[in-house]
């Protein structure tokens, strides 16, 4: 049994009710729209923001209804928004196969992207309570703020790690955060238990994209993007900005600058991620990834079942240690 399967075990029959609901969400008759759907089905990865509704609900009360339309909720609404990313970023893969613009073009993958957020708020809707309501609204603003914060450009070819951090806050961390957080609602947990949930998946999401930050600088097809692929889109991640702290050679920083304004060469992005390693700054981001790892662990004081908070555990070692 392997890390991810150990993490499951105690919400396995959870998960395969969460998969057919969402399966079931996300059909459609229409023949482009049911073939868009079906792709969406097929590329659902390892369901980590699912996962950690159902760990949070089930370690503090028992799974309901409410638990698992918010764990469909909150994957439609993440899945609309990679959908997008993607157009944005003009990307060609996700998870190692063809983006869903790349099979079926620009306009059309705006669209699906549309409806699966249309089909997020009819289902939020039967939800018989407003916090959730207004956390799943916070989380749609955050993750588009942060999408903007990340546009590179000529305006502000610098970034400082105060913005990065803002970045991942918002596109990352939210997205973790409003998982615990719902996950804790639906049980009926207290405003302290239900703020420790959130904490807890708003650090683990800062873990989850430093540690996504860091395979950039590793070529690696499994994880669907080539060594710089970010920086390639005008990104910094914490890595490059840990090294760049250590040097004062203004050539490197204009390296820098031209990510930024979408003007570096692919020899300017080999040049800057040999630096970056040599620099150390991929220890670097490593060394503050396990801060935060360490950080979540003391938000899980309150679970009341030794199994699942076991599962917690191995959830946020799992997030810091994957591979891909």
């Amino acid at each position: 049994m392997n890390n991810l399967e150990r993490i499951r075990k105690p919400i396995e029959a959870e998960l395969q009710h969460y998969s057919a609901l969402f399966n079931a969400t996300l059909t459609h008759q229409n023949s482009l729209l049911g073939s868009a759907l079906e792709h969406v089905r097929a590329k659902q990865g390892k369901l980590m923001r699912p996962i950690l509704v159902l760990l949070t609900a089930k370690a503090l009360g028992e799974v309901n209804d409410n638990t698992y339309t918010s764990a469909v909720v909150l994957e439609m609404l993440h899945t609309a928004s990679l959908i997008h990313d993607d157009v944005v970023d003009e990307s060609q893969e996700r998870r190692g196969d063809k983006s869903l613009n790349k099979v079926f073009d620009n306009k059309p993958a705006i669209l699906i992207g549309d409806y699966i957020l249309s089909k997020t708020i009819q289902m939020a809707a039967k939800m018989n309570s407003m916090e959730p309501i207004s956390a799943i609204g916070r989380l749609g603003s955050d993750l588009a703020e942060g999408e903007l914060l990340q546009l590179p450009s000529n305006l502000n070819p610098k970034l400082s790690e105060e913005t990065y951090m803002q970045i991942i806050r918002h596109k990352t961390a939210s997205l973790f955060g409003v998982c615990a957080e719902l996950g804790a609602l639906s049980v009926g947990a207290d405003k302290q238990t239900i703020e420790e949930a959130k904490l807890f998946g708003e650090t683990a999401g800062i873990c989850f994209q430093i540690r996504d930050d860091i395979f950039d600088y590793f070529d690696d097809a499994k994880i669907g993007k080539p060594t710089g692929n970010d920086m390639r889109e005008g990104k910094l991640s914490l890595p490059v900005l840990r090294a760049l702290q250590n040097t004062h050679d203004e050539e490197i920083h204009a390296l820098a600058a031209k990510v930024r304004a979408m003007k570096a060469s692919k020899d300017d992005i080999e040049r800057l991620v040999k630096f970056t390693k040599g620099q150390g700054g991929i220890d670097s981001a490593r060394e503050t990834m396990m801060q935060y790892r360490n950080n979540a662990l003391s938000y899980l004081i309150r679970c009341k079942d030794s199994d699942v908070r076991r599962s917690l555990e191995l959830y946020i070692d799992y997030v810091v240690g994957r591979e891909m």
